[in-house]
Formats: C-alpha cells, sequence, structure tokens
C-alpha cells in the first residue's frame, strides 16, 4: 500500500505502539505522583458516584438541576476512568507503551465525554436561565420530556462527533516517531504523529471543534448573561444573594473547566510551554472531576441535608440492629 508521506515522500513500516512519555522526565517524584493521582481517583469516584446515589435515592432531589447534575457526576466517573487507570499504571510499572488501537480507543471515548459535558454544562446553564429569568415559566418549559431530551442529546450528539473524529484517525498511518509527550491520547499528539496526508483533515477539525465545543461554550456564555443581568435588576440585596446561590457551583464548575482547556490549547506546544500544557491539562482531566462534587456538596444546601438525612438513616441500622430485631418482632 502507497502511503501519502507528509515529509520526504518515502515508503515506512506502520508502528504498531506509541510511548506516551507522560511525567517519565521525573523519576524521583514516581511514588508520590502514584499516591497523589491514586487518592484523586478514588475521592473522584466516591464523590461521584456518592452524588449519584443521592440524586436517584432522595425524591427532594428529583429536580431538573439535581437531574442534570447526577447525569454530570457519571459523566465525570466515566471521564476519569479513560485517563487515570491507565496513568496510575504506567507510574506503577514504568510500562508507557500503549499500542495503536488502544490509543485511538482511549481518545475517543476521553474525546466524546468532553464533548457530552461541553453540552451538558450548556444545558444545565439553560436550566439556570430559566429558573433565575422566566421563574414564572420554570415548571412549564422545564419539564420531563424536555430534561430527558437534553442529556440523551447531550450525550448522543458527544458521542456521535467523536466517532466521527475516531472513523478518521483509524484511516490514518503511523510510521514514526512513535512518541507522544502527554498522559494520555489526544487527537492533537495523533495528527502529528502520522505520516499519512493530513490536508484534509484540518477544516474537519475546525468544523467539529465549533459544532462540539465553541457552540456549546457561546450558549452557556450567553446564558450567563442573561442571568448576571436578571440578578443585578434585583431591587433586594437578599433577593440578589438567593438567586445567584442557585447559580453559583455551576458557575464555579463552566469557569474551572472552559477555563483550564482554554488555557491548554492556547498555550504554545514547544519548550518550557510544554510542561505547563501538561500540567493544565491535569487540571481539566484530573483535578476537575473532583473538584465538582467537591464544590456542589459543600456549596449547597439541600445536597447536604440529603446527605446528612442519609447518614442518620444509616448509623441507627448499624449502631443498633438489636432494636431493629425488636421492631421486627
Amino acid at each position: 500500500m502507497q502511503l501519502m508521506e507528509k515529509g520526504e515522500g518515502k515508503n515506512e513500516t506502520a508502528i504498531m505502539e506509541f510511548i506516551l512519555l507522560g511525567f517519565g522526565d521525573l523519576p524521583e517524584l514516581q511514588t508520590l505522583l502514584v499516591l497523589i493521582f491514586l487518592v484523586i481517583y478514588i475521592a473522584t469516584m466516591a464523590g461521584n458516584i456518592l452524588i449519584v446515589a443521592l440524586v436517584v435515592a432522595d425524591q427532594h432531589l428529583h429536580t431538573p438541576m439535581y437531574f442534570f447534575l447526577g447525569n454530570l457526576s457519571c459523566l465525570e466517573t466515566c471521564y476519569s476512568s479513560t485517563v487515570l487507570p491507565r496513568l496510575l499504571a504506567s507510574l506503577l510499572t514504568g510500562d508507557r507503551t500503549i499500542s495503536v488501537p488502544g490509543c485511538i480507543t482511549q481518545f475517543h471515548f476521553f474525546g466524546s465525554l468532553v464533548t457530552t459535558e461541553c453540552s451538558l454544562l450548556a444545558a444545565m446553564s439553560y436550566d439556570r436561565y430559566l429558573a433565575i429569568c422566566k421563574p414564572l415559566y420554570y415548571g412549564t418549559l422545564m419539564n420531563v420530556q424536555l430534561c430527558l431530551q437534553l442529556a440523551a442529546g447531550s450525550w448522543i450528539s458527544g458521542f456521535l462527533i467523536c466517532t466521527i473524529f475516531t472513523c478518521v484517525t483509524s484511516q490514518l498511518i503511523f510510521c514514526g516517531p512513535n512518541e507522544i509527550d502527554h498522559f494520555f491520547c489526544d487527537f492533537t499528539s495523533l495528527i502529528q504523529l502520522s505520516c499519512s496526508d493530513t490536508s484534509q483533515i484540518t477544516p474537519l477539525i475546525y468544523i467539529f471543534s465549533f459544532l462540539d465545543a465553541v457552540c456549546p461554550f457561546l450558549l452557556t456564555l450567553a446564558s450567563y448573561i442573561c442571568i448576571i443581568a436578571t440578578i443585578l435588576g434585583i431591587p433586594s440585596t437578599t433577593g440578589r444573594q438567593k438567586a445567584f446561590s442557585t447559580c453559583s457551583s455551576h458557575l464555579i464548575v463552566v469557569a474551572l473547566f472552559y477555563g483550564t482547556i482554554m488555557i491548554v490549547y492556547m498555550l504554545p506546544k514547544s519548550g518550557t510551554w510544554r510542561a505547563l500544557n501538561k500540567v493544565f491539562s491535569v487540571c481539566y482531566t484530573v483535578l476537575t472531576p473532583l473538584a465538582n462534587p467537591l464544590i456542589y456538596s459543600l456549596r449547597n444546601g439541600e445536597v447536604q441535608e440529603s446527605l446528612r438525612n442519609t447518614v442518620r438513616r444509616a448509623v441507627p441500622l448499624t449502631k443498633n440492629p438489636d432494636e431493629l430485631n425488636e421492631m421486627k418482632i
């Protein structure tokens, strides 16, 4: 098969695996990094699974806002699992190789979940827009059917768009070099390493990047411009604080997620900036999924109350099994 080279136009043998350099240039910190990432992964999984369980179990949380929050926490659980287990394995074993199909598969799920999160955050911001700017019509407009459509649309569009990227990527030929200076497989790295002709892929990247990231961001931004304008128009200080408290957690999550992503993709990819790029990538791939349950639980009274009620119901059952038996008798 004739290869379409980017470079000098000579045929080379296709490579079968990549090397994820990750944090291999910091051998003295390997043990510390393993401990840090392991604690983060356990805390992320526990926090997000707890929020999903609370949203499902507590009738008081069966509202549109918490329905979307449950979807977000479920997404973050999957999101963390596409990156951290592989990173931990490479730090523990020192084996930084990943097969080409394995790399493309990781990119597929990671990219799909990131895209889904962009759409889901936009849906959540629209929910807050209706709650604050259209309170009289909120119950009618944000009904069960619309909630399901927005959530399903976020998941389907995320995976559909990224499936197109994956199909394109799977047709590329890689013939060296095979080192990826990152701790996970992303689309930019794969394109740069390909020795196929990628000139026709570049416009496709811009089109779908606009659809899956820029459009949801603009919708989120427009929603919050309207929300802030409405809040500033409330005459009483108490009213403004109450209105802002209903969307402050989501606003922090949006700022953290989009802020770090913008920094990652706007920073130069060479020299000192490359190491900084990797640090900010840790923020949106590792720390953001951990921060979301903390932000929502620490700043949300309803989630805290639901957690307290769950603990109250569980503690007597664990402390007084004899009393439970007496009740049954």
